[in-house]
């Protein structure tokens, strides 16, 4: 598949980095194709091309939102994001690994309002980037799971997809307003590992009976 990178820092670029290897054609979305970010990324894998922003998103089948929150609305209120999967990969984080919007409601839904054109899913934020960079865990048995958030079935049956590509199990935890507790999952495990000290090789994993 045709897959846009809006933002390419530590999480986007391991994304589309494992996508890349998966076979998937990746387009770095930004308006200044020279910027110190877009060059890292294509030194690292010269097998991407850069676009400007509403170029990429146009060609993608799956447009990837990897921005520093704070940025977000500013970058999609100026985008015709009209019938695109959009997969939010952000998190609102306020002071002291708070929820940035204080638990009142989540980011994705924050990202849905001001991209109202596009399908939103929630998916890749419940991890450090760490585990996108390397998702193969030892066990045979288990495997890590990416849960997702979305209000189009379609969209989530897409996303699965990928997370099969990059070696995830899916679980859908229903309509887009649950990513708020995803969110809190990322805070979670970014307190643990980038506060208090625990190692960041670790997932969370699905199992039933």
């Amino acid at each position: 598949m045709k897959l846009a990178f809006i933002g390419i820092g530590k999480v986007g670029f391991a994304l589309a980095n494992n996508f890349q290897k998966s076979g998937h054609t990746i387009a770095v979305a930004h308006n200044d194709v020279k910027s110190e970010s877009v060059q890292v990324a294509l030194a690292k894998n010269p097998a991407f091309v850069a676009l400007p922003l509403q170029a990429a998103v146009d060609q993608a089948e799956v447009v990837f939102l990897a921005t520093p929150f704070k940025i977000n609305q500013s970058i999609l209120e100026g985008l015709n994001l009209q019938g695109k999967l959009l997969v939010d990969c952000t998190n609102p984080v306020g002071p002291g690994i708070s929820h940035g919007l204080n638990s009142a409601m989540s980011g994705a839904e924050k990202v849905a309002d001001w991209a109202p054109s596009a399908q939103v899913v929630k998916a890749y934020t419940i991890y450090g980037f760490e585990n996108l960079e390397n998702p193969i865990f030892p066990s045979k048995e288990v495997k890590p799971v990416m849960l997702v958030a979305g209000d189009h079935a379609e969209g989530k049956a897409l996303v699965q997809s990928l997370n099969t590509d990059l070696g995830f199990d899916t679980l859908d935890v229903g309509p887009l307003s649950q990513s708020l507790h995803l969110e809190h999952m990322t805070l979670l495990w970014v307190k643990m590992v980038r506060q208090n000290g625990h190692h960041p090789n670790f997932t969370w994993a699905y199992l039933e009976r």
